[in-house]
């Protein structure tokens, strides 16, 4: 099948003038034609604004260049993330489930002529994908997933069922990206796991339940069954195993994290300070206090760490690039930049006082909308953990018991690690309790980042920027590291019934 070769405007301009011209429109649609905090607290999207925001073509920096893209160049990616995250998280998260969990995936293991046939789509028509891994009965645990396949020879197709939920744009795409695992002639299912293509137009997909998500309001999320058909040609080609190619999916997802993070951090840290500024408590500005200044610093920190680890993604992840045994860059990008999110939007909630405890200011929607990025891809906690198990199989491997001997010797902590020579020098023990696998994970995370962030200021980054970094960098691994070393354990108490109600001790 012969497909045409489109050549849409936006990729007749240079990335400088894609992003100016697209962060013009975002602000005359989010801050100059509509009211930001009514966009952003209401159920999704009018559809005029998400018609002219896909008219700029940003979906475009993830399609490769001869099926009309930008090029699927990682770094133009990434600045269209935190153009649109600085402006409207949820929308960035809907540029990013499009890109890296539909659009990427199908660029690198999609036949010919489903991409020829889908890319056409989204540059032509603004089409939009989603992804859909998990299930109601099986979350975090996916390798489980009940979703069956079976192949018909005869049709040359596949037959698909299942229950899916907590897809982003439930409803909403015209294709989804659908996980399934093989149906033998006995009803058990396979180990390993297939991605299909499905055009939403052939039907099979219905919506039982919309789900009133907490935050990300833009975003419809809910239940879905499955009855559907697709063709062999739209079944994703592994390199190897499925399990291999979910890993590559869901690792490269991950490592473009910070394209979100860093305009999130941005808009934060902007909002911060010039409300301290102007804000005079106890005849002196807000901003002349010490303590407002430590929450400032902390947010410049976070910012310059997302700003690192875009340029780390940048040049080190094209899109042909095997992430499956990235797990550690991977794990660490995305742990930390969510966990940062959060923090800063929790500072800015504090700072700004009750007004930003309001549905219509974009302290509280911060808050709420920042607050799932540390539990969907990978629940921070469990990544954490992956973190600690990645380093003690290296140094099990290299049959390295110090922690500071293997950290300095890696290459995702070398640098960083002499900044805690005397913290790092201890013994690990193959077997940790799992609460001090994720405390250490948190660690090894942000030594991770400190890593980056020092790569980044041999770039020529703001120098005061990075040496501020740097500096919360070092104040949080201290303190993570004392804590993972001293830290009680304390146990449940499942019998607590009993002798715990205060009142009956009064005198």
């Amino acid at each position: 099948m012969e497909i045409d070769v489109i050549q849409p405007a936006s990729v007749k301009k240079n990335i400088s003038l894609f992003i100016s011209d697209y962060k013009e429109k975002l602000s005359e649609l989010f801050t100059e034609r509509n009211n930001e905090n009514e966009l952003a607290s209401t159920r999704g999207i009018p559809p005029y604004v998400m018609r002219q925001v896909l008219d700029c073509k940003p979906l475009s920096a993830f399609i490769p260049s001869e099926y009309g893209g930008r090029g699927a160049i990682t770094s133009e990616a990434l600045q269209m993330l935190e153009t649109t995250s600085y402006q409207s998280l949820p929308l960035s998260l809907m540029m990013g489930i499009n890109g890296a969990l539909f659009l990427q995936p199908l660029a690198n293991y999609g036949h010919h002529e489903a991409q020829g046939t889908v890319f056409k789509k989204f540059i032509e028509d603004n089409n939009m994908g989603g992804l859909m891994i998990t299930e109601p009965e099986y979350g975090s645990d996916a390798l489980r997933m009940q979703t069956g396949f079976t192949h018909d020879d005869q049709r040359e197709e596949y037959n698909i069922e299942g229950l899916k939920h907590w897809a982003g744009l439930t409803g909403w795409a015209d294709y989804w990206l659908i996980t399934a695992r093989g149906v033998d002639k006995d009803g058990n299912l396979s180990r390993d796991i297939a991605f299909f293509v499905h055009d939403t137009a052939q039907g099979g997909i219905e919506v039982q339940e919309y789900y009133k998500n907490l935050g990300l309001l833009m975003l419809p999320y809910g239940k879905n069954k499955l009855d559907i058909t697709v063709p062999e040609e739209y079944r994703l080609q592994p390199n190897s195993t499925g399990v291999k190619m979910m890993l590559d999916i869901l690792h490269r997802s991950r490592l473009q994290f910070p394209g979100m993070s860093t305009g999130f951090l941005h808009r934060m840290m902007d909002e911060a300070i010039d409300h301290c500024k102007d804000r005079v408590v106890g005849g002196m500005s807000l901003f002349n206090y010490d303590q407002v200044k430590e929450r400032l610093a902390n947010l410049q920190s976070y910012f310059t760490a997302s700003s690192a680890m875009s340029y780390f993604t940048s040049t080190n992840v094209p899109l042909k690039k095997d992430t499956s045994k990235m797990d550690l860059a991977a794990n660490s990008i995305k742990s930390v930049a969510t966990d940062y999110m959060h923090e800063a939007s929790q500072s800015l909630m504090q700072l700004v006082g009750a007004k930003g405890y309001r549905e219509d200011h974009i302290a509280g929607r911060s808050l709420v909308d920042s607050r799932p990025f540390q539990i969907f891809e990978g629940s921070n906690d469990i990544l954490y953990q992956q973190i600690s198990e990645s380093v003690l199989k290296g140094m099990k491997k290299s049959k390295v018991q110090n922690l500071y001997q293997y950290l300095k010797e890696y290459s995702l902590t070398s640098l960083a690690a002499d900044h805690f020579k005397e913290q790092l020098n201890f013994r690990i023990d193959q077997k940790i309790a799992q609460r001090k696998m994720v405390q250490l994970g948190r660690a090894i995370g942000r030594i991770v980042t400190m890593n980056m962030t020092i790569k980044l200021g041999e770039t020529g980054f703001n120098g005061d920027l990075i040496s501020n970094s740097l500096k919360s960098l070092t104040n949080e691994i201290e303190m993570l590291v004392a804590r993972y070393s001293s830290e009680p354990q304390p146990d449940i108490i499942t019998d607590y019934h009993s002798e715990s109600n205060w009142s009956q001790y009064l005198k």
